[in-house]
């Protein structure tokens, strides 16, 4: 006999809903692997017709350039962590608006902002390698990479030939740019004894340097000068976090190739103790985080001092997980797979960098 419609209905409707659950548990299980796969270029890079090169005689080609007469005991040059998803392109054009826009409301305040009391800031845009080149591992992603730091060191020596007058100056980059600046500490700082001797100090910030060979001297202690302070960060307790970030990361080697960093010990500087080491430092002594998004620039942030707890352990700085809703990482999946929209060690790295400096100046 066959059944009544409302009985019919009444049946449908559960096996609907499990349906729709079923799917909906796919698409989440799946979903980075289908947007990664959207931003992926589907062109090799040897075919690849990048976008034009930016001319770092012209203004348009820096986020950030002060005017000549700026006064500031240092210089701070900073590379810029990765704004760009991807698409179309290995590699941005320098005049992208949704890049330039996260760089201006949540990079800058976040990442340039604890240097701006150390120095002029000069932060060039630069063909930056896509979201989607550092998801992967593939040959292309690494040329993309290598790709954008043509430009970050046509940069660089257009800043020291043009702006810097000989004045000391520190090195900055943050998750993509950190491993840019590393390879310009290595190329261009390093093997000068001029430039040497004016470096402050570079920090590579969220980024995976060796720890075998460093560029050069890591900073062991507060104070120290023409030092590296590299580190990046996991939660405290995220199962296996610090092996899973190390497997996938990429460093230079000598001959300017990106390989797996591993069985190579990676370098973890604690921002909170200022050094190279493995104790532990306790919440208290954590001097403030952040979470500068959309501020006006030059605005100061409110710091939220005693959030974490930080310790370095296999290479990875392992932190407790911050009181402050402000300190998630929040946005779409892309979002959340780029620096993030907050800085944990904010008002500890500016103390830092300061007291850097004040030894530098004091000789």
């Amino acid at each position: 006999m066959e059944q009544p419609p409302r009985r019919r209905r009444r049946w449908l409707l559960p096996s609907l809903l499990a349906l729709l659950l079923v799917l909906a548990a796919g698409v989440a299980a799946f979903w980075g692997d289908l947007v990664s796969t959207a931003l992926d270029p589907k062109v090799p890079f040897q075919t690849y017709d990048p976008p034009p090169a930016p001319d770092y005689a012209t203004a348009r080609a820096w986020y950030l350039r002060p005017a000549a007469d700026a006064v500031a005991p240092a210089d701070v040059f900073f590379v810029t962590p990765t704004t760009y998803d991807g698409g179309r392109n290995w590699n941005a054009r320098i005049d992208h608006p949704k890049a330039n826009r996260q760089f201006r409301e949540v990079m800058a305040p976040n990442y340039v902002g604890p240097f701006v009391m150390v120095g002029r800031v000069f932060a060039p845009r630069y063909r930056q390698a896509s979201l989607y080149s550092l998801t992967t591992l593939r040959e292309d992603a690494r040329e993309a990479r290598q790709f954008a730091y043509g430009d970050v060191r046509a940069a660089f020596r257009s800043y020291l030939a043009r702006d810097n007058g000989g004045r000391p100056f520190l090195i900055v980059g943050v998750e993509q740019g950190g491993t840019l600046a590393a390879r310009l500490l290595a190329e261009e700082v390093a093997p000068d004894p001029v430039l040497r001797e004016r470096l402050v100090a570079a920090y590579l910030v969220d980024t995976v340097a060796p720890a075998d060979a460093p560029a050069v001297p890591p900073c062991m202690r507060r104070g120290q000068t023409g030092c590296v302070a590299a580190w990046t960060w996991v939660y405290e307790g995220d199962f296996d976090a610090g092996e899973r970030l190390l497997d996938r990361a990429l460093v230079w080697n000598d001959r300017g190739e990106l390989v797996n960093i591993t069985p190579r010990p990676a370098l973890c500087f604690n921002p909170v103790l200022g050094a190279v080491t493995d104790q532990l430092a306790p919440a208290r002594l954590h001097l403030g985080a952040a979470n500068a998004t959309g501020l006006e620039w030059g605005a100061r942030p409110a710091f939220m001092a005693r959030q974490v707890a930080a310790q370095c352990k296999g290479g990875v700085l392992h932190v407790t997980r911050p009181r402050s809703a402000s300190l998630k990482q929040a946005g779409t999946w892309a979002d959340r797979r780029k620096a993030p929209g907050f800085n944990l060690f904010y008002a500890d790295v500016e103390a830092d960098a300061k007291q850097r400096l004040a030894a530098w100046l004091a000789g």
